[in-house]
Formats: structure tokens, sequence, C-alpha cells
């Protein structure tokens, strides 16, 4: 694929009409409970590179790294071969915000027990997560998403047309009843947002636009989910309640394998946004 041909889309990726925005209040970081995507002030580490520095931490016991980058080539002087156009992300995943690792890999098309591509016939997309590893504390190693500095992480967004960034909250910081399962869609790009609330409202799974929330509306330029070409993408925040049923043996062990079908229908949900709005996006 020639270097120009990335440079040039549909713009109706962006135009599209947003539906009501919610504006829900936001709440003050409390000791033990999960920290929002765009609420870093309490972090321990102010970016991802502070905290691969600390000599005190050791990669792949406290913490890890997984992604995956698609190879992509285009030799063909009468034709033009496509290539991953979205970017999966799940920043806090492991022991921060519990089953965000598991919901990363099944949107991407993988299973998260096995790897396997699920659905067989794809499509994939790339892949990137920080996991903590720790049996306590995990919280500590939470670096907002506005503080994501990890190379990897900024090239596949800097190199894709959208991304999708995997979050978890509390109820109370989504301003809702304490036990609601649901899931905060924001981020910059409001065609993905409505696409996203579209269809989980097929899948029969609550939804509300969270772009005007204060904390959790991931429509901060910096936050990674919004390092793409367009410079925009999706954030999805789940309530702790709707990803614990999500699995039936909830445990980072247990996840991987104990899938629910709702966790299914939640990643088919995002897949179809996903390939919906790729449809809209022609490149030169």
């Amino acid at each position: 694929m020639s270097p120009t041909s990335r440079r040039t889309f549909l713009t109706a990726a962006g135009t599209a009409a947003a539906v009501p925005l919610l504006g829900l209040p936001g709440t003050a970081r409390a000791a033990g409970r999960t920290v929002s995507a765009d609420e870093g002030d309490g972090d321990h580490y102010p970016s991802n590179t502070a905290l691969y520095a600390d000599t005190s931490l050791v990669e792949g016991k406290d913490y890890g790294r997984r992604y995956r980058r698609h190879a992509v080539t285009d030799d063909d002087l009468a034709g033009r071969a496509g290539f991953v156009r979205t970017t999966i992300l799940a920043l806090h995943g492991g022991g921060i915000e519990t089953g965000t690792s598991e919901l990363c890999l099944a949107v991407a098309g993988y299973h998260p027990a096995d790897l396997t591509v699920t659905p067989a016939g794809g499509p994939v997309y790339d892949y990137w997560m920080f996991e903590a590893l720790r049996a306590t504390d995990n919280g500590d190693l939470h670096v907002t998403a506005t503080h994501c500095d990890d190379g990897v992480a900024r090239s596949l967004c800097a190199g894709s047309l959208n991304a999708v960034s995997l979050h978890g909250c509390t109820a109370s910081q989504a301003g809702l009843e304490s036990t609601a399962q649901a899931v905060l869609v924001g981020g910059r790009n409001a065609a993905f947002r409505r696409l996203l609330l579209e269809e989980f409202a097929v899948a029969g799974i609550r939804a509300v636009d969270a772009s005007a929330h204060p904390t959790l509306g991931g429509v901060d330029p910096d936050n990674i989910a919004n390092r793409t070409l367009l410079g925009m993408g999706a954030q999805l925040e789940t309530t702790t309640a709707l990803r614990a049923a999500m699995f039936t043996d909830n445990t980072r062990a247990g996840r991987k394998t104990s899938t629910t079908p709702l966790f299914w229908s939640f990643t088919n949900a995002v897949r179809a946004a996903t390939g919906r709005l790729e449809a809209t996006q022609v490149i030169a």
C-alpha cells in the first residue's frame, strides 16, 4: 500500500449526528475503587514510561504487556489491498479493571481462552493491553488514558483510523444505581458513539452516551483512544456489575474459560458497530 493511501479519508466518519448527551455526575477518587480512564490525579505513576522505569516492578510478575500488529502487504500494482483500520485497547487489564483484558481479545477477534480466531472467519484487529498481575494492590499500576505513552500503544493508534478503548468503572462513578449493568459510551468520534449505542440497544445491553461525563467521557484529545489518524476514537466504560455478569468464574484464571452469553453479546455489538463504521471509511 502506498504511503499516501492512508492520508485521504471520507470525512463522513466524523460528521454523523450524535445522539443526545447525558451529563452524569463525577465522583472523587477513593481508595480501593476502580479509577476512570480520564481521572489520573491519584495515580502513583504519571505515565507508562515512569512505571516501566520503576526498578521495584518486575515485568511478568507485577505487570505484563500484550499486543498484536497484523502484517500487511500490498505488492499488486493493479489493485489495492486493505489494512487493519481499528485498534482495540485495554489500558487497565488484569487486576485493575477486571474483565477488560478478555474483552479486548474477544473484540479484536481472538478467543481469550486460547487466542483462536473467533469467529473463525474474522475479521481480526490490532490490539494492545496492559495487565496488572499482582495478587493485591493492582490499582497502584493504573495510568490514566491521557497519560498513556507506551510506544507500541501510541504507534498502533497513530496508524489506525479508529480505536476502541475498553475500561471498567463503578456504578457510582457512572452516576447510576449500585447494581446497574451498563456501558458508558464515550470518545471523540460521534459517529462511532452512535453506532455503538445502536448495536448495544439491539443486543439488549443498557448503554449511555457519556461524552459529556466529566471524568468518563473520553473526549480529551490526549486520551490514547483519540490518538488515531482521525484524531478521535471510542471509549467504553463498563460497570462492575456488567463485567461480573460476563463470567461464571470471575477470577484471573477463570475468566478466559467461563465467558457467558452476555460477554459475547457485548463483544458482537462492538464488532458490529466497528464493521459498520469501517464500511463508511473509504481509503483512496
